[in-house]
C-alpha cells in the first residue's frame, strides 16, 4: 500500500473526486462484488487521498465522519466539498447557520489531521459581480478556521486582484483542466496558498460539457500526451512554490478518473517528480483487468 508520493521540496497526493461508484466495478477497478460501504477501504490500498461529494449534496454529519476516519489510515487524507446550500442554492437567511453546521460536522477529520482542504465548488453562473464578490468574502471569514481551496468555474475570476487576496488569506486557488471554452475558468499554474496547491482534472469533453448530464459531461479519458502538459510544464512550477499537493481526478465515468490517476502517478515517477518507494506495493487492479 502506498500512502502519498513525496518529493524533497512538495508532497504530492494523488486521487479521485469520489470513489462510491458501481460502475467501477464493472469497469474492473473494484472486485466485482464489491458493495457501497466497502468501496473505499479498497479505494485506499490504492490511493491516498479522495475527495469527499456526498458532502455537497449533504451536511456532514460528525458521528458518521469520526467512524469514516477510524475505519481509515491514519495519513490517509481527504478534501471535503463544501455543502450545495452554501455555493449553488444559497439562501440569505440560511447559509451562516449552515456554515456553522459544516463546521461541527466536519470537525473529526480537523482534529484528526486528515482534512487537506474544504473545497469551495462555484458554480458556472457565479460570476465576478460585486453581489458575488462580497458574499465569497462573507463566505470565507465564517470558514476561516477551516483550510479552503476556492474553484471558480467563471472566467471572470481570472483576475490578478482575485489571485492577491487568495494570497494574503492563504487560501488555495483551484487550477482546473477542462474544456477551452468562452466563459469557462481557464487552465492555470497559479499558486495561491505555499502550504498546498490543488489540480481537479474534469475532462475536456468539449461537445458534452453543457449537456446536464454527468455521464456525458465527465466521460472523458485523457491522453497521456495530455497528462504530460501538466507533468512536464505546469507541475514543475507548482511544485516548487508548494510545501504540498492535491490532485483529482473526476472524470468518473467507467473508472476512467482511477486509471488516469494511476497513469499519472507512473508518469512522475518515471520524471523523478516524485519518490518511487513505495510505488512497488502499490495495487493497480486496471494490470489484471
Amino acid at each position: 500500500m502506498t500512502q502519498g508520493f513525496t518529493k524533497t521540496e512538495c508532497d504530492l497526493m494523488i486521487g479521485t473526486s469520489g470513489y462510491s461508484y458501481p460502475e467501477w466495478v464493472d469497469a474492473g477497478f473494484y472486485p466485482k462484488g464489491t458493495q457501497s460501504g466497502k468501496m473505499l477501504s479498497v479505494y485506499s490500498r490504492i490511493f491516498s487521498t479522495t475527495e469527499l461529494n456526498y458532502t455537497w449534496y449533504q451536511m456532514p454529519k460528525a458521528h458518521a465522519i469520526e467512524r469514516m476516519c477510524k475505519s481509515m489510515p491514519k495519513d490517509f487524507c481527504f478534501a471535503a466539498k463544501l455543502t450545495r446550500t452554501m455555493t449553488h442554492e444559497i439562501d440569505a437567511d440560511l447559509w451562516k447557520a449552515q456554515a456553522l453546521q459544516y463546521k461541527d460536522g466536519i470537525s473529526p477529520l480537523v482534529q484528526s489531521g486528515q482534512l487537506l482542504a474544504v473545497l469551495l465548488q462555484m458554480p458556472p453562473y457565479f460570476n465576478r459581480s460585486q453581489k458575488n464578490r462580497i458574499y465569497l468574502a462573507y463566505l470565507i471569514d465564517e470558514l476561516v478556521s477551516l483550510p479552503l481551496a476556492v474553484e471558480f468555474r467563471h472566467r471572470s475570476w481570472a483576475n490578478d486582484k482575485v489571485f492577491a487576496e487568495l494570497e494574503k488569506r492563504k487560501i488555495t486557488l483551484v487550477s482546473v483542466d477542462e474544456p477551452d471554452l468562452p466563459d469557462l475558468f481557464p487552465k492555470l499554474d497559479v499558486v495561491t496558498n505555499p502550504d498546498l496547491f490543488y489540480i481537479r482534472f474534469h475532462g475536456r469533453n468539449r461537445a458534452a460539457w453543457g449537456s446536464g448530464s454527468m455521464q456525458k459531461q465527465f466521460d472523458y479519458n485523457y491522453s497521456d500526451d495530455e497528462l504530460n502538459d501538466w507533468t512536464d510544464t505546469r507541475l514543475e512550477k507548482m511544485t516548487s512554490k508548494a510545501k504540498k499537493g492535491a490532485l483529482f481526478f473526476n472524470n468518473h465515468v467507467r473508472a476512467q478518473a482511477p486509471e488516469n490517476a494511476l497513469r499519472l502517478i507512473a508518469r512522475l515517477i518515471k520524471t523523478g517528480k516524485i519518490d518511487s518507494k513505495n510505488y512497488g506495493t502499490l495495487n493497480n487492479p486496471f494490470e489484471h483487468s
